[in-house]
């Protein structure tokens, strides 16, 4: 049983998981009685749903991914995802939630459950333009800073360029995030501004409207700013989920999903359960003098 759990969370489908077992154990089990197997895990999903979580986190990672589940009005569905680095730098699934689509309703519903689990205070949350983000974050956290992700803001100055510009572009955007502090950094940005204005003014005035959000990390310790300007530590959990999700071409029901999405994040927190991630060890006296 405990090996058909373990297939079920690689993504494998429950047929194919039935012949595996054939194969390897001489026993028959039906697609049925793999999936009723599974549904074991519903009950430790739904404590890790309700578990109390640390007062605290360093930075909060906010991103959301698609995954098709069968219904009557929608074939992909949103999955919240929110991962969160400790002062000490050890970092954890906080929690995740389905919806249709993405949106600061859902959002907002998450964060305020997560308050009321536990967690009171955060330093900084990372995440791409979705709008309304920062409203939401200031009404839940509203002691907290806000960094909007580099790599995103990246894509999408890229996607409203000339294919001829874009290597430019993204080779000289890049240089912000690459500077010794703040000051040089906006000094990047503004000569960015200036050399690309004139070809691209709608692209530029929105990046000064975003501005407060782009550099924020430069606030925080070197050692961990290659951490805290983008949100890829969780897109990496994200591509990971997907491509376990892949082989089942669709979810038949939101409690499957949520079960084999709950496996995947405990799987995860027992895999980092001890683990520094990478420039907070150096720093952590420094990272926790930033809470009361």
């Amino acid at each position: 049983e405990s090996m058909i759990i373990k297939l079920y969370s690689k993504g494998v489908t429950t047929r194919e998981i039935a012949d595996l077992i054939e194969k390897m154990y001489g026993s028959h089990y039906s697609p049925a009685q793999v999936s009723n197997i599974s549904k074991q895990m519903i009950p430790k999903v739904e404590a890790y749903h309700q578990r109390k979580l640390s007062d605290k986190f360093f930075c909060i990672y906010l991103d959301a991914t698609y995954i098709p589940l069968r219904r009557i009005t929608f074939d992909r569905e949103a999955v919240y995802i929110a991962i969160g680095i400790k002062p000490n730098g050890h970092k954890e699934v906080i929690d995740y939630r389905i919806a249709p689509s993405e949106n600061v309703e859902n959002w907002t519903e998450m964060l305020q459950d997560m308050k009321s689990r536990g967690l009171e205070q955060v330093e900084l949350f990372l995440s791409d333009g979705v709008v309304g983000m920062k409203t939401v974050l200031e009404k839940t956290y509203p002691k907290a800073h806000f960094q909007r992700c580099l790599v995103h803001v990246m894509r999408n100055i890229c996607a409203k360029v000339r294919v001829d510009d874009r290597k430019n572009i993204m080779n000289e955007f890049k240089q912000i995030h690459q500077q010794p502090n703040k000051e040089a950094a906006i000094k990047v940005l503004h000569a960015f501004y200036d050399k690309w204005n004139r070809a691209y003014n709608h692209v530029i005035r929105n990046l000064k409207e975003i501005e407060p959000d782009l550099l924020v990390f430069y606030n925080y310790p070197k050692q961990i700013r290659a951490s805290v300007y983008s949100t890829n530590m969780i897109e990496s959990l994200n591509n990971v989920i997907k491509r376990k999700a892949n082989p089942k071409a669709e979810f038949p029901t939101e409690q499957s999903l949520d079960t084999f999405i709950g496996i995947q994040a405990m799987s995860y927190n027992e895999r980092y359960f001890n683990r520094i991630h990478k420039g907070f060890s150096q720093v952590q006296d420094t990272l926790e003098s930033y809470f009361d």
